[in-house]
């Protein structure tokens, strides 16, 4: 049962996994070059400086990544869905756009993308209430907790939850206005590669989406892979 008359703080997970201790890197900084593995169902937070990239693999092809961006020196600036849409004019990147801030400022490029280019931008990450809406008892794991901890985990306070860019997610709207739940397109090893264009921490939710069929047609969350380049 969720208690609802706790009052809602932006920050605090209504339940716990590895991504509340678990830190890639030495505090979220990763060597370049080296490839790490975000586990299935969990988050983690990395530390980008500017010019530096960050790659994304799907390991699997199949699972969906929620994919955050806040400013290091302020967290209250973030990447955001509401103002990327209408500065690109589409409703989702393609590579060589920039990606802005709820201040209307790029904080990544999309610079690479092998994938067939489905990513959603409309959708909020799931939390304990989308689950409960599915007919899920008790906990369980969920992109906004992921977020939540893994920032926890570098010392990093939260003062809100942005809409992600849920990557890969092939969610399209139809021209009825309805919105389709379908698997993945992309494929085993496709990437998309993002260079920061301030000094920022991203996060990454390996979605543990098991009861639509979003993770791929047999629903099952997978782990996903990141190297930083130089």
């Amino acid at each position: 049962m969720i208690d609802f008359s706790r009052p809602f703080a932006a920050g605090r997970p209504d339940g716990t996994n590895a991504s509340a201790r678990e830190v890639l890197g030495h505090d979220g900084r990763l060597e370049p070059g080296s490839l790490h593995e975000i586990p299935a169902r969990q988050g983690r937070a990395i530390r980008l400086r500017r010019g530096e990239r960050l790659r994304v693999v799907n390991t699997h092809g199949s699972q969906v990544g929620d994919f955050w961006a806040f400013a290091e020196t302020d967290p209250g600036e973030h990447l955001s869905m509401e103002h990327l849409r209408p500065d690109l004019r589409k409703l989702r990147p393609e590579p060589g756009d920039a990606l802005v801030t709820n201040r209307r400022r790029a904080i990544l490029t999309l610079v690479e993308d092998s994938s067939p280019g489905v990513h959603d931008t409309l959708v909020a990450s799931c939390d304990i209430h989308r689950y409960h809406q599915l007919g899920h008892e008790g906990y369980h794991d969920n992109c906004t907790d992921n977020l939540r901890m893994a920032l926890s985990a570098l010392g990093i306070p939260l003062p809100a939850v942005p809409c992600p860019l849920n990557l890969w997610m092939n969610t399209p709207p139809r021209e009825n206005g309805e919105m389709a739940w379908l698997p993945p397109v992309s494929r085993p090893g496709d990437h998309v590669t993002f260079r920061a264009e301030m000094d920022l921490v991203a996060v990454i939710s390996a979605c543990p989406m098991d009861l639509l069929p979003i993770n791929g047609a047999d629903a099952v969350p997978r782990s996903l892979s990141v190297t930083v380049l130089p």
